[in-house]
């Protein structure tokens, strides 16, 4: 176990948030039973019935978590409590809910891209109230086998056991204890094995495992998931990813099936008349992949959306909106044209609209939307993240027509997911908001450098405006997520730890 670190938390380190706390944030204890009912209702098939047992949300990676709660007030003053975790997780990325009070956390996964290399990836099993670890186990260390280390997705079985995968490794790990249950090497096609991290993992409803690589650019020799950006970047070639279905509980591999084109973004889950399919987002457009559970084979399905116009470049993971698909453009940046929103009919790619949520660029700008777009397919709006100018969009979607509406535009600066949480009637926008330390710098200077920090904001779903809003704190993990937990605490990870948060009317 880690060692605690004897002088954290001490009063003059403390932000306004903790010293209103003044210790660890237990949550609304009377919220959990609501809250695991409605898990059970929403939970994909595969997954553990939790606020959010896949690494962002469920099966199609929604991050649309209608079990959890905004505790605030939505007409009053609000106040936002905070404290940090006991243990410090370098790199901690992700952050996944089993039952209340368990917690499992990825660290290590998300080394500099240069010099010397932190250990890991490793999984920690943490009290989720006070973040104090109860297991860590380490799966990699590249010093010692000189793997490509990015970012490795979590996500939980319906038995409670964790999958995780990286480089071009597979584990089965017990959820209890933190053992080390099976282990398999992964076939990476055309991609050169000392380039690719199967980052991509999911679980299909007939709980086989669906794993995607992302590619390293040749010639590329830094390390983690940001080497991958500043490859394409660069200029340096992507050779295409490979598909693996495997079975959960041996790890043996089932089938696997030949991408034509890089695919840097995870893929999404649907299931259409019967059929279950995968959205794989490429460097051209969006590809879907069909898994057949009885033959267990895959295979290319009759479908293909081109949302990037010329200037833009790769698409982002899907957001499954009832009939239609929905793709953010720009997620390796671009400094010629604006980001857009496409919708695609799931049933006819060739039916596609789209919409420049934010207008065009304006001179010196420079469009960065790492994320995939957020969304509410209840109440049929698209959440839009443009990093490089510092805006959030929200869009309405028609079902029948696939017409998109640009509802509102905000100031709120993040590069990660757009999480949706709450009932129906008060759904709340979760995001990050990175303020730089100086305001002049172009943010994706600011990004690359670390001359920001980042607080947390609760908006109005509908409208964008803000409920509520964090103090500022080290930033958060690229790549990562705001994550809702149970009884109404939000998870905060940062490069050095996480941080417990939740808002009360003041």
């Amino acid at each position: 176990m880690t060692e605690q670190d004897p002088s954290k938390n001490t009063p003059a380190e403390l932000s306004s948030n903790e010293i209103a706390a003044g210790g660890p944030v237990p949550g609304d204890l009377s919220l959990l039973e609501e809250e695991l009912a409605i898990s059970a209702e929403v939970a994909s098939p595969g997954f553990f019935p939790s606020i959010n047992a896949a690494e962002v949300a469920d099966a199609s990676r929604s991050a649309f978590f209608p079990n959890a709660h905004f505790t605030g007030s939505f007409n009053g003053p609000n106040q936002v409590y905070a404290w940090r975790s006991e243990t410090k997780y370098q790199g901690c990325t992700y952050i996944n809910n089993r039952r209340p009070g368990e917690l499992y956390i990825v660290g290590g996964d998300f080394p500099p891209i240069e010099g010397p290399v932190p250990p890991g990836p490793f999984i920690s099993k943490a009290d989720a109230t006070t973040g104090r670890e109860i297991w860590r186990t380490y799966v990699d260390n590249a010093n010692v086998t000189k793997r490509f280390i990015g970012n490795g997705n979590l996500n939980i079985l319906d038995n409670g056991n964790i999958p995780f995968s990286w480089g071009t490794q597979v584990v089965l790990i017990d959820g209890d204890t933190g053992q080390i249950l099976k282990h398999q090497n992964l076939p990476t096609g055309q991609a050169p094995a000392e380039d690719a991290n199967f980052k991509h993992l999911c679980i299909l409803p007939d709980r086989t495992l669906l794993l995607k690589c992302q590619v390293r650019p040749t010639g590329e020799t830094g390390q983690g998931t940001a080497a991958i950006i500043h490859g394409i970047q660069k200029g340096l070639k992507q050779p295409p990813s490979y598909v693996v279905a495997v079975e959960p509980d041996t790890l043996e591999i089932l089938d696997e099936i030949q991408l034509e084109e890089p695919s840097s973004a995870p893929h999404a889950i649907d299931v259409i008349d019967g059929r279950i399919v995968a959205y794989c987002p490429q460097d051209s457009g969006m590809v879907r992949i069909a898994w057949d559970p009885r033959a267990k084979k895959l295979s290319f399905d009759n479908w293909f959306a081109k949302p990037i116009r010329p200037g833009q470049t790769t698409t982002a993971a899907a957001t499954l909106m009832g009939e239609w698909v929905a793709m953010q453009t720009n997620g390796a940046g671009s400094d010629k044209i604006a980001s857009t929103i496409a919708v695609a009919h799931r049933d006819d790619a060739s039916r596609m609209i789209d919409v420049f949520p934010f207008g065009q660029l304006e001179k010196g700008q420079f469009s960065f939307c790492m994320p995939k777009p957020g969304g509410d397919p209840e109440n049929q709006m698209i959440y839009s993240a443009d990093q490089g100018i510092e805006k959030v969009a929200g869009i309405k979607l028609d079902q029948k027509t696939g017409k998109l509406e640009v509802v509102f535009v905000v100031d709120n600066n993040t590069n990660t997911f757009q999480g949706v949480i709450g009932p129906k009637d008060k759904r709340v926008l979760l995001m990050s908001d990175a303020v730089k330390d100086d305001p002049s710098l172009p943010m994706i200077k600011a990004f690359w450098s670390g001359a920001y920090t980042e607080r947390v904001t609760w908006r109005d779903a509908a409208t964008g405006r803000l409920l509520a809003a964090s103090d500022c704190f080290d930033p958060l993990t690229p790549n990562s997520l705001v994550t809702p937990g149970f009884g109404g605490r939000i998870y905060f990870p940062t490069l050095k730890e996480f941080i417990v948060m939740q808002v009360l009317p003041k």
